[in-house]
Parts: C-alpha cells; sequence; structure tokens
C-alpha cells in the first residue's frame, strides 16, 4: 500500500517481535498455543524463529544480550521490534539525525550488523531492511530446523495489527513526541475509558506506511492503583502491554486455539449478546457462534453496510503481558465500545483481588 503522508524513515510494518525471559520453557509453550512453531535457531546465538503467516516472533536468550539484561530488569517481557524500512543505513542515520539513542548490538562473524535504536522501557527497535526474497536476515543468520515448514500456517493469524505501550501518567506526550519526531507518526486516534474506580487515556499513533499502529495507554483515575499503574508495578517500567495479531477466519482460528489449550480473558455477560443487535443493527454475524467463542464485536452499520472490529483477548502469557485476536471487517479502529466492557471486567477482577476499593473512587 502507499504511504499515507512522509515517510522520512521508509517504514514498511513489522518484520518481528523479540521476547526474552529469565529462562527457557517460560515463553515457548504460550508460543505453541498461539499456533506458532519453532522454525529456526540463530547459527550462533541462543535464539529462536516462532512463526506463522507473517508474524515473526524471536525468542532471545543469549548471555550477557540487551535482551538479558531486559529479562533480568522486567522479567518475561517483549523487549524489542524489528520495523521493516527500505533502506536500513538510511534509516538509521536519519533516527539518529531526527534525535534517536543509538544503541550498540554486538554481532559475530559472518553475522549481519542490524542497526537499533531505544525505545519504549530501554527495549530495542531494529531497523530491517532484507526483508523481502531468498535473503531475508533469517536466511543469513538462522539454521531452519530439519523438516520445518518454513512458512506454518499455524492458527490462520497472518499479521501484526497493532501493539499497546502502558507509560506513566503524563508520558504519553512524550512518547507521542518519539514516534512522531523520529519515524513520522501521526496521531490517528484518541479515547478515554472510565470504569466505577479507574481510566483509561489512550492515543493511537500510526505510522505513514500505516502498517504500524502503536495505541499509547496511561492510567486515569484509581490514585495509582487501576490497570496501567498494576501492569507499571509488575513490569518495572513502561513497555508493550499487548499485542493484536489479525486472522481473516477468527472463528476457525480461535477454535484451533481453544484446541491448543490457550486461555482466555472471562467472557463478556449474556446481556452483551443480547444487546448486539440494538448497539449494531444488521451486523449480519451468527450471535450463537459469537456467544460460543466469546468473541466481542464493534463498529458501524452504514447504510446497511456493516463495518466491523471482532476481537478477543488472551489472559497475561508473558508477564504481564497479553494478546488479542482479530478479524477486521471493513472496521480499522480498536473496539473503543469493547475496550470499555473489557476495562470494566478487568477492574471488577482488581476488586475482587482486593487492588481497587470502593473508596479508591476518584474525584
Amino acid at each position: 500500500m502507499p504511504d499515507l503522508f512522509d515517510n522520512p524513515l521508509g517504514l514498511d510494518g513489522f518484520e518481528f517481535l523479540e521476547f526474552s525471559a529469565p529462562e527457557k520453557g517460560i515463553l515457548e509453550p504460550g508460543f505453541e498455543r498461539m499456533g506458532f512453531s519453532m522454525v529456526a535457531r540463530h547459527r550462533s546465538k541462543d535464539v529462536q524463529l516462532w512463526r506463522q503467516g507473517g508474524i515473526n516472533l524471536i525468542a532471545n536468550y543469549e548471555p550477557k544480550s540487551p535482551a538479558a539484561y531486559f529479562a533480568a530488569e522486567h522479567g518475561p517481557s517483549a523487549c524489542g521490534m524489528g520495523f521493516r524500512v527500505k533502506d536500513a543505513a538510511h534509516a538509521y542515520q536519519a533516527a539518529l539525525d531526527r534525535g534517536a539513542e543509538p544503541v550498540e548490538v554486538h554481532t559475530g562473524v559472518m553475522e549481519l550488523n542490524i542497526p537499533a535504536i531505544r525505545g519504549i522501557g530501554h527495549s530495542l527497535i531494529y531497523l530491517i531492511d532484507r526483508y523481502d526474497g531468498d535473503l531475508t536476515i533469517y536466511d543469513i543468520d538462522f539454521i531452519y530446523e530439519d523438516g520445518a515448514e518454513r512458512n506454518p500456517p499455524g492458527a490462520g493469524f497472518k499479521m501484526i495489527d497493532h501493539l499497546t505501550h502502558n507509560v506513566y501518567n503524563g508520558r504519553i506526550a512524550h512518547w507521542e513526541d518519539f514516534y512522531s519526531r523520529i519515524f513520522g507518526f501521526r496521531e490517528f486516534r484518541q479515547f478515554d475509558v472510565t470504569g466505577e474506580y479507574s481510566g483509561l487515556n489512550t492515543k493511537v499513533m500510526m505510522a505513514p506506511d500505516g502498517k504500524i499502529r502503536i495505541p499509547l495507554n496511561e492510567e486515569g483515575g484509581a490514585d495509582g492503583k487501576g490497570q496501567i499503574a498494576e501492569y507499571l508495578r509488575a513490569y518495572n517500567g513502561e513497555g508493550i502491554q499487548h499485542i493484536a495479531f489479525a486472522s481473516d477466519d477468527l472463528y476457525s482460528s480461535l477454535d484451533s486455539l481453544r484446541q491448543k489449550g490457550l486461555e482466555f480473558a472471562p467472557p463478556p455477560p449474556d446481556t452483551y449478546y443480547e444487546m448486539l443487535e440494538e448497539r449494531l443493527p444488521g451486523h449480519g454475524e451468527p450471535i450463537e457462534k459469537l456467544k460460543e467463542r466469546a468473541i466481542l464485536v464493534d463498529g458501524s452499520v452504514e447504510n446497511g453496510e456493516p463495518h466491523l472490529l471482532m476481537q478477543i483477548f488472551s489472559q497475561l502469557m508473558v508477564g504481564p503481558v497479553f494478546f488479542e485476536f482479530i478479524q477486521r471487517k471493513g472496521d480499522e479502529g480498536f473496539g473503543e465500545g469493547n475496550i470499555s466492557a473489557l476495562f470494566k471486567s478487568m477492574e471488577e477482577d482488581q476488586i475482587r483481588r482486593g487492588v481497587l476499593q470502593g473508596n479508591d473512587v476518584p474525584g
């Protein structure tokens, strides 16, 4: 797709997400339950490549690496992400000229030197220009497992739709400036969600290519006891809160995930589905299939034509990080109405656990 606006670094979507943990065996079961297969290992480092569709996940256990230091501070975590760019050397220099912090990542003999800058919570943002054709970064730096399918379909998820950042109060402006100044992102949407005791303020940033979307979340109310604040304490700082994977057939994808044993967030009450036709008249989705799989639906119906976002969330899987599974049917939003319902259900869970109490009501 053509760029939506000026693209100073030549961004072209997500290449990979990088994860780490203090020890092996924490990340792998979750990746498998989401339909990913371990297809390759790094030639010289303790690094694995997991894949399904067009989604690449890196599990990095290399000692004394940025990922290892990140995991020592944050525990199981999403410690980096790779952005595709048309020319990595040009993009790296442009990022530095625009105020990015350079990061030195040591590589071995006959390995690619992938430039990186500092991102959210001291994570890394890698700049990747070898992603098209036969000589990708994986063909050079990784060895594929014997008999492994190089592009397994998994559960049918094809791309990273978006990922969110949780930030300290008052820091949305800082990260909005970071992404706009360094990469040319622009604000795409802004919305606030209010629960009974706490709130959520969100600003969605979109890259010039339209493929990288990053909602920024900060706490609203609850005097430091709400969901964002709880994440920041558990994570020891700002970072990636959840990652959304997109499918063309969410019903079958979820059936596959359930067969693999993936655990999801608590389903909405039955009234959610009883009121769906009133909220989205003519949406056209089978209510029983939605209810059976606990799929949330948001969007609009214009002139009898539905524009929908279907979504469901996992439970916490990588420390305080969770995953979202979606299908877009003409709606490019983020399920603001569903986020409100999810937020209130998570708030209720906090109340049951004693994190929030009635006297925490702001005001």
